[in-house]
């Protein structure tokens, strides 16, 4: 039987959003400060994992990364070309 302090730990954190500046000012603090990623992540209550995509994006955006990997300007201008044909289709 599980206890209702169990069941809290299970809940899942609500999905956060960033903004693209937030994003960057914590990939420049890592870069900068020293600390490793999984440092900033805990003081900054993030998830490692999305704090190591961000570091992945801004190398792609800076063009140190891999091969046909879409910039963030890229990413934004096709979600953005995706939804302007969905709404043609409609």
């Amino acid at each position: 039987m599980e206890t209702m302090e169990a069941n809290m730990d299970k809940e899942k954190r609500k999905r956060r959003h960033f903004t693209r500046e937030y994003k960057q000012k914590v990939v420049e603090l890592i870069q900068t400060s020293g600390k490793s990623v999984g440092e900033v992540a805990r003081e900054l209550d993030l998830t490692e994992t999305a704090v190591r995509a961000w570091m992945k994006q801004a190398a792609v955006d800076r063009g140190e990364g891999p091969k046909g990997a879409l910039t963030t300007e890229e990413r934004d201008e096709l979600r953005k070309l995706r939804q302007e044909n969905k709404t043609l289709r409609m």
